[in-house]
C-alpha cells in the first residue's frame, strides 16, 4: 500500500505542469547562466556576502547595532540555508528516480523495491552534499547558530561562495582543474622539502641558545616562509650548518615557484582556445539579429561581405583551418558542424528571433542537405538559402527543407547567353561585381522616418543624388518590381535596391532619413 502510495504521488509530481515549470524556473535562476534573471540573483547574493563580511570586520572593534547582527546571523543565514534547499532540490529528480526503479521492477516482474530507491536517492543527493561548494554553502549557514561566538568566524566562508557567482572566477578555476594531477604532484613536492628542511633546521638550530628556532612549529614556519621566497626575515639560521640547509630550501623554493607558474601559464595557453569561443558564443547570444552562414567557402567569403556592410554575420564550419581564414578576413566565426544538433544547443542562440537567414553555402551539396535537415528538425519556419552544386542534388535539398537554391551553373550560363557579343555589358557586371571605382548595389529600408516624409517613388528623388533605382521589394506583395512608375506609393517594410557610388548612396540614405524634406 505504501509503495504504491509513493510511486502514485511520483507520477502525480512528475506530470505535473505547474510543479515542473517551478523547479524550471529555479534551476535557471540558480545554475543556468544564460538566463536573463540570473544575473540579477547573483548580484543580490554577492551584495549579501559583502554585506556579511563587513559587518563581521565592523564587529571587531566596533559596536555593532543589534538590528544589523539580526540581519547577518538570522536574515542572511536563512536566505543561505534557503538557496541551499533549492540547490539540493533542483540538482536531481526524485520522482524520476522512483518512477524508473518501478518501471524496471515492473517489466522484470518484480515488487517495487522501495529501499534500493531510498538508497539510490540518498546516494545522488549525499553526492551533491559532500561536493565542494555544497560544504561551503553550508558552512556559510553555520553563523545561523550564532549563540556559539567561534561560529561567526565562518561568515568569511561566504566569501567562497562568490565562485558560483562570478563567471571570470569560474573560468579561473576551471583552467587550474584541468592541471590538477600536475599541482597535486607539485604539492607532494613542496610537502616533502617543507618536511624534510622542517626537520634539518630544527636539528641543526634546537640546541643553539643563541638561534630563534626553538620548537618545531617555528621550524615548519620558516620552512614556508623561505620556500615560498617570502623571507619576512623575522626568523634566521645562526649556525654554519642551517645556511647550508637555508641555501638548499631556497633554491627548493624557486624551483617550486618556476614550476608553479609554468603550470598555470600551460593550463591557460592550452584553454585560450576554449575560452575565446566561450566569449565568443557569449556575445553571439547577446546578438539581436544576424545572418548565420553555415560553410566558409569562396561563395560564402563573397556574401559575407555583402551582408556584414548592413548586418552582423556568423559563421559555422567544422574544418578549423576555413574557420581560421575567416576569423581573419574579420567575421565571427565558430569551429562547429552545421549538420550537427549540439552545435546549435552550444550556440544558445534563438533560431526564431535572432537568425534573419540560414546560408548553406559549403562546396558539398551532402553538407547542405545535413545542414538543412539538422535545422528543420527543431524549426520549420526559418528561411534557408542553399547553394546547389550538381543538379541531381536539387530535389535532395528541396525535401531537406530548403526554400530558395541557388544553382551556380544555371546563373552562369544565363549570364552568358544574355550577354554573349556584349563585351560592354560584361564590364559593368565585372565593375559591380568587384566595386571597381567605389559603385556598390545597396538596400534602403523604408521606416516610418521615411515615410514621414515621402510617400511615393517619383518624390525620392534619387537622380538628384546620381543614384538609379534598380527597383523595390513590395513586402505587402512579397514581389519585386523593376524600375518602378514614380505612382508606386511607399509602405513601412519595403526596400529599396539602388545602384551607385558608395558615397553617393550614403548620401541618398541620409537625404531619405532626415526629417522635413518634403
Amino acid at each position: 500500500m505504501l509503495k504504491r502510495l509513493i510511486i502514485n504521488i511520483a507520477y502525480s509530481i512528475n506530470t505535473s505542469a505547474k510543479y515542473a515549470r517551478i523547479k524550471t524556473f529555479f534551476y535557471n535562476l540558480l545554475e543556468n547562466s544564460n538566463y536573463k534573471y540570473k544575473k540579477y540573483f547573483d548580484l543580490f547574493m554577492i551584495t549579501l556576502i559583502f554585506a556579511s563580511v563587513i559587518i563581521l570586520v565592523r564587529e571587531v572593534k566596533s559596536e555593532v547595532s543589534l538590528e544589523l547582527l539580526f540581519f547577518n546571523n538570522y536574515i542572511v543565514s536563512f536566505i543561505f540555508f534557503i538557496e541551499y534547499m533549492l540547490r539540493l532540490w533542483v540538482i536531481s529528480s526524485v520522482t524520476k528516480i522512483i518512477i524508473e526503479q518501478s518501471e524496471h521492477d515492473a517489466m522484470l516482474g518484480e515488487n517495487f523495491q522501495l529501499l534500493k530507491t531510498l538508497k539510490e536517492v540518498s546516494i545522488v543527493k549525499f553526492k551533491y552534499i559532500l561536493s565542494m561548494k555544497a560544504i561551503i554553502d553550508l558552512l556559510a549557514i553555520i553563523p545561523f547558530f550564532h549563540e556559539l561566538r567561534l561560529l561567526r568566524i565562518f561568515i568569511l566562508f561566504r566569501v567562497f561562495k562568490l565562485f558560483r557567482y562570478t563567471k571570470s572566477i569560474q573560468t579561473f578555476t576551471s583552467v587550474i582543474a584541468a592541471k590538477k594531477f600536475e599541482f597535486l604532484t607539485l604539492l607532494i613536492f613542496a610537502s616533502i622539502i617543507i618536511f624534510v628542511s622542517s626537520v634539518l633546521i630544527y636539528v641543526m638550530e634546537g640546541n643553539n641558545p643563541d638561534s630563534p628556532i626553538d620548537t618545531l612549529f617555528e621550524a615548519v614556519y620558516w620552512s614556508i616562509v623561505t620556500i615560498s621566497t617570502v623571507g619576512y626575515g623575522d626568523i634566521t639560521p645562526t649556525t654554519e650548518a642551517g645556511r647550508f640547509v637555508a641555501m638548499f630550501v631556497i633554491v627548493a623554493g624557486i624551483a617550486v615557484f618556476s614550476f608553479t607558474t609554468s603550470l598555470i601559464v600551460t593550463a591557460f595557453t592550452e584553454k585560450l582556445d576554449e575560452i575565446k569561443d566561450i566569449k565568443m558564443i557569449d556575445d553571439v547570444s547577446k546578438l539581436k539579429e544576424f545572418y548565420l552562414i553555415c560553410g566558409y567557402s569562396s561563395v560564402a567569403k563573397e556574401v559575407a561581405k555583402k551582408l556584414s556592410k548592413n548586418s552582423k554575420v556568423i559563421i559555422l564550419d567544422e574544418q578549423k583551418n576555413m574557420v581560421e581564414e575567416a576569423s581573419k578576413d574579420g567575421f565571427i566565426a565558430l569551429n562547429y558542424d552545421p549538420g550537427s544538433i549540439d552545435s546549435y544547443k552550444k550556440l544558445r542562440i534563438k533560431i526564431d528571433t535572432q537568425v534573419k537567414t540560414i546560408l548553406c553555402l559549403s562546396h558539398s551539396d551532402v553538407k547542405n542537405v545535413y545542414t538543412a535537415l539538422t535545422v528543420r528538425s527543431f524549426n520549420k519556419d526559418i528561411f534557408i538559402l542553399s547553394v546547389l552544386i550538381n543538379e541531381t542534388s536539387r530535389n535532395k535539398l528541396k525535401f531537406a527543407g530548403v526554400n530558395e537554391l541557388i544553382y551556380e551553373k544555371e546563373l552562369v550560363g544565363m549570364i552568358a547567353k544574355e550577354f554573349i557579343g556584349k563585351p560592354v555589358a560584361f564590364e559593368a557586371i565585372h565593375a559591380l561585381r568587384s566595386n571597381l571605382n567605389g559603385i556598390d548595389i545597396q538596400e534602403i529600408v523604408i521606416n516610418e522616418r521615411v515615410l514621414s516624409s515621402f510617400t511615393t517613388v517619383g518624390e525620392i528623388k534619387n537622380r538628384k543624388y546620381r543614384v538609379i533605382l534598380l527597383g523595390i521589394y513590395k513586402k505587402t506583395d512579397s514581389g519585386f518590381l523593376f524600375n518602378p512608375q514614380d505612382s508606386i506609393l511607399l509602405e513601412k517594410g519595403d526596400l529599396l535596391l539602388v545602384i551607385g557610388n558608395v558615397q553617393f548612396i550614403s548620401d541618398f540614405n541620409k537625404y531619405l532619413h532626415k526629417k522635413g524634406n518634403r
